[in-house]
């Protein structure tokens, strides 16, 4: 084939919607608030064309660092060559969601926390995983 070499080349698969789930999302996904500091996933919605980030960036977890009305300031950590850049983009609220990422983590670190003061209470050392 010709150049194809596009802005959204091999995205045929990545940005297509689900069967019978075209057309625009619903007012909930638009209505959401995100805050600065918060964890997000960017899962691009190709539905929506405005604030679209680019293909690399679909699947990314990052963290919000500005927040404006229709869109939000995400740092995202990308592979430059032989080192890892921290990236700024904006990219519009329809296409981010709250990351699920940390739910292990509190849960773990609660657990710990619990075996910890009932450990403390027997009078025993705890080893943990």
């Amino acid at each position: 084939m010709g150049h194809t070499e596009g802005l959204r080349h091999a995205t045929r698969y990545l940005f297509a919607r689900k069967f019978r789930k075209h057309g625009a999302p619903a007012p909930s996904i638009t209505l959401r608030t995100f805050r600065i500091g918060d964890i997000v996933d960017i899962k691009v919605n190709g539905a929506l064309h405005s604030g679209m980030p680019n293909r690399v960036y679909h699947g990314a977890t990052g963290i919000v660092w500005n927040v404006s009305p229709h869109a939000v300031g995400i740092l995202v950590k990308r592979r430059v060559n032989n080192h890892i850049a921290p990236k700024r983009i904006y990219v519009r609220t329809e296409h981010v969601f709250p990351s699920k990422s940390k739910n292990d983590f509190v849960a773990r670190c609660q657990a710990n926390l619990k075996a910890h003061e009932e450990a403390k209470k027997a009078g025993t050392k705890i080893a943990l995983p």
